[in-house]
């Protein structure tokens, strides 16, 4: 089942993260570097006050909105509280604005507040059709989010690319638009029925998550505010943009996992009990870290190639140690996220989360402090690990404390050989292939690191291959017997 949902979201989440990469290689070779940089940095602030203020909707309406249908009352009740929260986000930006970028506080204000409109309608309506159990239309309308989110800032780009706020503004403008058919494609679905669940009991849920996401600013977000400050924006564009490349396969991975397997845990939990759902979460962390340490360890070995591919020549860095370090903590994050604080979430007890996000935040902030005057992009990279492996630690103890999940250590063993295979086969062919362009090195060495990774995987799981391979054979044979 797990692996199922995992497919199943995959492409999905795949495209809308191939769509941000390709927006990467067009924005950093068209937007002034500088405007780059504060553009990211609208990204980075909006993220943040749109995780304290609307996004915990999420997670709330997941776990008391229910599953398959969705009553109109439960939407009404969620959607008059989404209005409010929206307006407390935008008072929250103006003072936000003015402390980031000053000089030019209004543009920088405008283009958060268009960021939280866009963000909160569009993951409103994509929530109702993952409430819904519509697969593919949820996955058919995150393509075309992914498509306009590329599209519409590429045409703005040509006509002005000296501009953040532009360009800012048309990318959302691609989320607002997909957001508003997804919306109209769920609500044909709805049922007549009143709320699920008072307003009571969804804050009750909610603002302890809002109080973990405050407290957890340090972890994912201060590093670039920080860079910003000793730096400059153009430093904050060579960190966004290697960030950028070394995250997002990683999170492709990671989220088209949690997609699915949130809302089975959280029914697994309701039916079953906390042992069923630890068992669940237990296989979830192992797939999570048999997809995502040998992409990681593949995105090590190519980083210089990939740069050289995607990025201009002003983007150059400490690149192989910037991948290493950031391809390494989005693991520990989203293990930390998607196991860990999602064990907190099923067992509603969300104010717990405020105690790790505390003093994972504590670390990483003296870390950014610390690290980022003298080493700049690398330190801010080591920061955010350290913040990273601080939170996780905390949170292990604290999920524990709930109900412990047990470790898959054979699965991690396996994944680290596999992530060793896969590595030195790519570094390798990228070696002995010196002489062919950059675009067909890569392409060889991905080839050839893919094909270690099947193999590796297949000779460490037999009974699965043969298993997978018999269904394959059995399909084909139906299908030549009907042809």
């Amino acid at each position: 089942m797990l692996l199922r949902s995992t497919l199943i979201y995959g492409p999905a989440t795949l495209f809308t993260r191939l769509g941000a990469l390709l927006f990467v290689v067009v924005a950093t070779r068209i937007v002034d570097q500088h405007e780059y940089g504060i553009l990211t940095l609208v990204v980075t602030v909006g993220e943040l006050i749109d995780l304290a203020v609307t996004e915990w909707m999420r997670i709330a309406l997941l776990r008391l909105g229910g599953k398959g249908e969705v009553s109109r009352g439960s939407l009404l009740q969620a959607g008059r509280i989404l209005t409010g929260t929206t307006v407390l986000a935008f008072l929250l930006a103006a003072p936000a604005s003015l402390f980031v970028l000053p000089e030019r506080w209004l543009e920088f204000f405008i283009a958060i507040c268009v960021y939280l409109i866009a963000g909160a309608i569009s993951r409103f309506a994509l929530l109702v059709l993952q409430l819904q159990q519509r697969h593919t239309a949820y996955m058919l309308l995150e393509f075309l989010r992914a498509f306009l989110q590329l599209a519409l800032p590429l045409m703005t780009m040509v006509m002005d690319h000296n501009s953040f706020l532009t360009v800012s503004i048309a990318s959302n403008l691609g989320t607002l638009i997909a957001g508003l058919v997804a919306g109209v494609t769920a609500a044909r679905k709805i049922v007549p029925g009143p709320s699920r669940f008072t307003s009571r009991e969804f804050f009750s849920l909610g603002v302890p998550i809002i109080a973990a996401v405050l407290v957890s600013f340090g972890l994912h977000s201060v590093e670039r505010v920080v860079l910003n400050e000793f730096h400059g924006a153009a430093s904050v564009a060579v960190f966004a943009a290697i960030f950028s490349l070394a995250r997002q396969p990683i999170n492709t991975i990671a989220n088209a996992v949690n997609t699915g397997s949130f809302p089975e845990a959280v029914g697994r939990f309701d039916e079953r009990g906390p042992d069923a759902a630890s068992a669940f979460f237990t296989q979830v962390m192992a797939l999570i870290i048999s997809l995502s340490l040998p992409a990681a360890a593949l995105l090590i070995a190519l980083s210089d190639d990939l740069v050289t591919l995607i990025l201009p020549p002003n983007y150059s860095g400490h690149h192989t140690i910037l991948f290493a370090i950031i391809t390494l903590t989005v693991i520990i994050a989203n293990v930390t996220s998607f196991v860990f604080n999602a064990m907190v979430h099923a067992h509603k007890r969300p104010q717990l989360l405020i105690v790790n996000n505390t003093i994972g935040s504590m670390v990483g902030i003296a870390l950014c402090f610390v690290l980022i005057p003298g080493m700049s992009e690398v330190g801010a990279a080591l920061a955010l690990a350290g913040g990273a492996v601080t939170n996780m630690i905390v949170s292990i103890i604290i999920s524990h404390r709930l109900t412990p999940i047990s470790v898959p250590w054979r699965a991690i063993a396996y994944a680290v050989l596999v992530a060793l295979g896969t590595a030195g086969a790519a570094a390798l062919a990228t070696q002995e292939l010196q002489f062919l362009p950059v675009f067909f090195r890569l392409g060889f060495a991905s080839l050839a690191g893919g094909l270690v990774f099947l193999g590796l995987n297949a000779a460490l799981h037999p009974k699965v291959t043969l298993k997978k391979l018999a269904m394959v054979r059995a399909r084909l044979s139906v299908r030549g017997e009907t042809s």
